[in-house]
């Protein structure tokens, strides 16, 4: 019932063209790219809040061209996409059993 997806997520062209619209209910026919990229989504906030501390902890007012409003205004941003393309590229391994138990869960077969 499921559609093969390459290592469990969907290329990228197929993320991005995915409607932004609620999860259908159980029972309900699923879209595994969307589901995929919910998955890969989860994945990337949970490195983001991993990695916020390493960001946190860096002194760079002392660097040439570091520190300032403008640094602290951006950062969040640096850290959000870098996690993002760490879990683009396979990151901790989360988004594939994510996903499967989301396809569990739309089966009605969740543990």
């Amino acid at each position: 019932m499921t559609t093969p997806v390459s290592l469990g997520l969907p290329p990228p062209a197929v993320q991005r063209s995915a409607p932004q619209t609620a999860m259908p209910l159980r029972g309900a026919a699923a879209d595994p790219s969307r589901m995929a990229k919910a998955a890969q989504d989860f994945e990337a906030m949970a490195l983001g809040e991993l990695l916020q501390p390493m960001f946190d902890t860096v002194d760079t007012a002392h660097a040439l061209f570091g520190g300032g409003d403008g640094e602290a205004a951006w950062r969040p941003l640096l850290v959000q996409e870098t996690a993002k393309q760490i879990a683009a590229k396979g990151g901790l391994g989360l988004a594939r059993p994510i996903y499967a138990a989301m396809l569990r869960m739309q089966q009605g077969k969740a543990e």
